[in-house]
């Protein structure tokens, strides 16, 4: 039986997986408390991951710190992957600091690390950046596009209410082979459009909410082979989580709900996330 909520209201893990998958996009180096962690903090949190069938990840940083952390951690563990990016909500700062280029040059320095097999999160924010910025965060964007393509890796990314303009840059520009949609948060029609270019689609905990049936119905038209599965950790907890800090232990509750929202076998579902992840970035 699944587990019951512990006595203190926080969450517990679940039932292990049939066959282990992979959390595509997670932050390790990041406290909602706003504890400092530690790369060598991770151990337990990946054993844990590891005990219910979520046994490797991709830690992503959105700055350069979190880009540093997010090398150190991969190096550290056989478990973990990265990615390396600056997010779009950090580069109007960085621009109007005049240090958006340094900053971007350190991320292609990262990127030649053999284990950073993702360029990300990059992308647009139209929520947390006013009109303001949008044209800087649109050039990183661009300049993010074209190091994935140089550097022959997948490209990661954040797109939040910048639909329309997300899907025409990666018109202009060409998206590399391998582009995530991390965290998809788009419509049925949306769905269908990065479906029909071939991008992969990244699920997170947001699916599992009683009030996400748009998102459920983008999930019911995506193809098996362009599924992934994440928790954009500590953030976007899965039911019946949600409000508590997010960790990579809990990705077994959304895969179950994906599973029954595509009416496929959880094992079934598992093997393909899996394997998709295994394309997109490599062995471990």
């Amino acid at each position: 039986m699944t587990s019951q909520p512990s006595r203190r209201g926080e969450p517990v893990a679940p039932d292990p997986l049939p066959i282990a998958v992979v959390d595509n996009h997670t932050h390790l180096d990041v406290s909602r408390e706003g504890d400092e962690v530690r790369v060598d903090d991770l151990g337990p949190v990946l054993r844990a991951a590891a005990a219910v069938g979520v046994d490797r990840v991709v830690q992503i940083g959105c700055d350069l710190p979190g880009a540093e952390f997010a090398v150190a951690a991969a190096e550290r563990y056989p478990s973990v992957l990265a990615g390396v990016a600056l997010h779009p909500n950090e580069v109007p700062g960085l621009a109007a600091a005049g240090r958006l280029d340094d900053a971007l040059a350190r991320i292609e320095e990262l990127a030649a690390h053999p284990r950073v097999r993702v360029v990300g999160e990059t992308g647009l924010d139209f929520f947390r950046t006013g009109p303001e910025g949008h044209a800087v965060q649109e050039e990183s964007f661009r300049r993010h596009v074209d190091l994935a393509k140089r550097a022959g890796l997948t490209l990661q990314i954040h797109d939040r209410d910048a639909h329309a303009d997300v899907l025409r840059v990666l018109a202009d520009e060409g998206a590399p082979e391998r582009t995530v949609m991390h965290c998809f948060s788009g419509d049925l029609d949306m769905a269908r459009e990065c479906v029909a270019r071939g991008y992969h689609l990244s699920f997170s905990g947001t699916v599992t909410f009683k009030s996400a049936k748009d998102l459920r119905d983008a999930l019911a038209v995506t193809p098996l082979e362009l599924l992934l599965v994440e928790t954009d950790a500590p953030y976007l907890t899965p039911h019946p989580w949600r409000g508590a800090s997010n960790s990579p232990v809990l990705v077994p509750l959304t895969v179950r709900v994906m599973a029954s929202v595509l009416g496929v076998a959880v094992p079934t579902l598992c093997e393909a996330l899996s394997g998709n992840a295994e394309r997109l970035y490599g062995p471990w």
